[in-house]
C-alpha cells in the first residue's frame, strides 16, 4: 500500500508524467471507440451479407422452379415446385426482418450512416422487385394448375365417354353376337312316325301345322358349325321343306343313313326347323 502512494506522489509532483499518463488515456479511449465502431460495422456487413445471401439463394430456387416447372404433370416436378416455394418464402420473411433490424440501427449508429442508409434503400428496393416478381411467379404456377386441372376434367370426360361408349359397344356387340347366334340357329328332330305323332309334330300327316309341338324334343345347332347328322336307321325321310341340292343323304359303314348339309344357308333357307322320319 505504501508503494502505489509513493508512485502516485511521484505523478502528482511530475508534471511530464502526468501528461504522458493523461495521453494513454485518450489513446485507449479513442482505441476502445475505434473497437467499438469496427465491431458495429461488421455486424451490420453481416447483417447485409445475410441478406444478399438470401437474394442469391431465391434466384437459385426460382431457377429450380422454372425447370420443374417445365414438366408439371410429373409428381417429382410437383413437389420441387412445392418445396421450392416454401424455401422462397421462407427466406423472404427472414430477409425482410433483417432488413428491419438494419433500419433500427441505424437510428443509433454513428457508422458512415450516408452510405449505409444508401445501402440500405438498396437492399429494400430489390426485396420489393423481388417479392413483386415472386408473387407473379405465383400467379403463373396457379394459372398453370388451373390449366391443368382443366385439362384433367377434360380427359376425365373423355376417358368417361370412351368407357360410355366402349359400354356401349360392348352392349351392341353382344346384341350382334345374339342376334347372329340366332341367325345361325337352327333345331332338327329325327325320330319314327308315332315318336313324331306323340311330340306333336306330326299332325293327320302335316308336319309343324301347328304351334303346340313340343319345342323341347328338338336338338338346337348352330348351322356354321353343325352339318353332319348321324340318323342312326336304315331309313330316312326329310318331312320339312329343304332345297334339293343343299344337301345329301348317305349310308355309313353300318348302312344307316346320315345327313350331310352341302350348302347351309340354301338348306336352312325355307325352314330353320329340320324333322326327319326314321323307322
Amino acid at each position: 500500500m505504501f508503494m502505489p502512494l509513493c508512485l502516485m506522489t511521484l505523478v502528482a509532483c511530475n508534471p511530464n508524467q502526468k501528461l504522458e499518463l493523461r495521453a494513454q488515456q485518450e489513446r485507449d479511449s479513442l482505441m476502445q471507440v475505434i473497437d467499438e465502431k469496427e465491431s458495429e460495422l461488421n455486424e451490420i456487413m453481416g447483417s447485409i451479407n445475410e441478406v444478399q445471401e438470401g437474394f442469391r439463394q431465391i434466384n437459385e430456387a426460382e431457377g429450380r422452379i422454372t425447370v420443374a416447372n417445365g414438366n408439371p404433370e410429373a409428381g417429382s416436378s410437383k413437389q420441387v415446385i412445392r418445396s421450392n416455394m416454401e424455401f422462397i418464402r421462407q427466406t423472404m420473411e427472414q430477409n425482410r426482418e433483417r432488413i428491419a433490424q438494419l433500419k433500427e440501427r441505424l437510428k443509433t449508429t454513428t457508422v458512415n450512416v450516408e452510405k449505409l442508409t444508401k445501402t440500405i434503400q438498396n437492399l429494400s428496393a430489390q426485396l420489393d422487385a423481388q417479392n413483386k416478381h415472386i408473387q407473379e411467379l405465383e400467379a403463373q404456377l396457379a394459372e398453370k394448375d388451373v390449366q391443368i386441372a382443366e385439362q384433367g376434367e377434360q380427359i376425365n370426360a373423355l376417358n368417361e365417354n370412351v368407357s360410355n361408349l366402349q359400354a356401349e359397344n360392348q352392349q351392341k356387340q353382344e346384341t350382334i353376337d345374339i342376334q347372329d347366334k340366332n341367325l345361325h340357329t337352327a333345331w332338327f328332330v329325327f325320330g319314327t312316325k308315332a315318336e313324331l305323332k306323340e311330340q306333336k309334330i306330326l299332325q293327320k300327316g302335316d308336319v309343324l301345322k301347328s304351334s303346340d309341338f313340343n319345342k323341347d324334343y328338338f336338338t338346337k345347332i348352330d348351322t356354321r358349325i353343325d352339318k353332319e347328322i348321324k340318323l342312326y336307321s336304315k331309313s330316312a325321310e326329310l318331312l320339312t321343306n329343304h332345297p334339293a341340292g343343299s344337301y345329301t343323304l348317305t349310308k355309313d359303314a353300318n348302312k344307316q343313313y346320315v345327313l350331310k348339309i352341302t350348302s347351309p344357308e340354301k338348306f336352312w333357307s325355307a325352314s330353320k326347323y329340320l324333322v326327319i322320319q326314321v323307322k
